[in-house]
């Protein structure tokens, strides 16, 4: 560690980070569904470095996210707490009082404390007012899109701009911003949030990652190529951190930000999409690496969720978490090192307006939509949710109520009204029921 950084911990009070401590690297993808990639039995495009992740680190098979939808995802992710403990339950575009709000702290506060460089590149999706901004959040660089491609402008620090060159393509930009922060870190410990737009709507790709795709239909085409390029720059900013020697140093996840939204996502089996609290709207593919710390092609069944990225990070960094912070995510680090086969953690839990959820071990309660009855599943027995056990197993289904009930009490409510939560398709696109498109049942 440098000496001036050194001086500057010590004379503020605070802890120097530990010799070896890693550099961390969040891939957040945006809508890729559980099964898209070829890790997870994906057919439609190749993902060789997503799989490569897999390959040298550990895929778990039952990771989640604690929303269904974008906005309060990553107010998961970045604060490692619950996002209906503020009440921000859904997306809430431009409205006052649906801010990321400003006494909550982020992954990048909490690892710029400990002497980190800290960097986004890619959707931010949290505000786009000058102290909602990421550089006004914990963020030495940043630069990307403020929502969703074709609904928002970017921004490059505190300065939003209506587009970046080469955009609405943005996985090239994004990955060549990504390697130049790298480079720019080198020599001091740097966490780096590539936060993809990829695989949202508009599904757009360079013409030489298209024309990998000749036999596929356009639509088909489009999304595939577009998840192809964003494969890609993972492989670029990867290959940037073994060019630099960096790799073993580097504590990397990737992972969906939510379950899918186009019809050519693969869900493996998984009931639901995005927008809903089945299993196809909150499992994610789910993938951290580690070389030389964590054994590389390991296959996890134990259940975790993106609040333990922020606990786990700071732990490989030796750094102290305070109970103060009420952070909801565990350290993952025993688990990835294989110093324990299971995690300490009742429950987890998911509230989406009037939606809600509860996974204790294999038992899942689970109301998807307004009009729907809570239902009781096992997922060992049945993953696509199709069988209602809360009659045969009625003391498991009364616990769970319970549980959840008792969470929920501790939690503010949601902050405001978002309709599409209620679990009905039609209300969610805007489209008459007589053209309504094929899902599961809600009822």
């Amino acid at each position: 560690m440098r000496p001036f950084l050194i001086f500057f911990l010590l004379l503020f009070g605070l802890a120097p980070l530990h010799a070896a401590a890693p550099n961390v690297v969040i891939f957040y993808l945006d809508d890729m569904a559980y099964g898209d990639p070829s890790c997870y039995g994906g057919k439609l495009t190749p993902t060789p470095h997503i799989d490569a992740i897999a390959a040298k680190g550990v895929r778990f098979t039952q990771g989640y996210v604690s929303a269904c939808v974008c906005n309060p995802s990553r107010v998961g992710l970045l604060t490692g707490r619950y996002q209906a403990r503020t009440g921000n339950d859904a997306n809430g575009g431009k409205r006052p009082g649906t801010e990321f709000l400003l006494t909550e702290t982020t992954m990048a506060q909490r690892l710029k404390e400990v002497g980190y460089t800290t960097g986004i590149v890619g959707k931010w999706h949290l505000g786009d007012e000058p102290e909602y901004l990421p550089v006004a959040r914990g963020f030495d660089f940043s630069i990307g899109s403020v929502g969703n491609l074709g609904e928002s402008g970017f921004y490059r620090g505190s300065e939003l701009l209506e587009t970046l060159p080469g955009a609405p393509i943005t996985s090239p930009i994004y990955a060549k911003e990504a390697c130049g922060f790298i480079e720019r870190s080198e020599g001091t410990p740097f966490f780096l949030y590539l936060s993809f737009n990829a695989v949202h709507n508009p599904n757009v790709a360079s013409e030489a990652v298209l024309a990998r795709f000749p036999d596929l239909g356009r639509h088909e085409r489009n999304y595939a190529a577009n998840l192809a390029e964003a494969d890609d720059a993972i492989g670029t900013v990867m290959g940037k951190l073994r060019e630099l020697g960096l790799e073993e140093n580097t504590l990397v996840f990737c992972i969906s930000d939510n379950g899918g939204s186009s019809p050519n996502a693969h869900y493996d089996g998984l009931r639901g999409s995005k927008w809903f609290l089945w299993e196809g709207g909150i499992r994610e593919s789910w993938l951290v690496q580690w070389p030389g710390t964590i054994p590389g092609g390991q296959v996890i069944e134990e259940p975790v969720i993106q609040l333990d990225v922020l606990p786990t990070a700071l732990a490989a960094a030796g750094a102290e978490v305070k109970p103060e912070w009420e952070l909801d995510g565990v350290n993952l680090l025993p688990l990835l090192k294989g110093e324990t086969p299971k995690l300490e953690r009742e429950a987890l839990y998911w509230r989406f307006g009037v939606q809600y959820a509860i996974r204790e071990g294999d038992w899942k309660l689970v109301k998807a939509g307004k009009e729907m009855a809570p239902m009781l599943v096992n997922l060992a027995a049945d993953r696509g949710e199709q069988n209602d056990l809360s009659k045969e197993e009625p003391e498991k289904f009364a616990a769970l109520q319970a549980k959840w009930d008792a969470w929920n009490a501790t939690m503010m409510p949601p902050r405001w009204e978002d309709r599409r939560w209620d679990g009905d398709p039609d209300r969610k696109s805007g489209r008459k029921k007589e053209k309504k498109k094929k899902q599961d049942p809600v009822e």
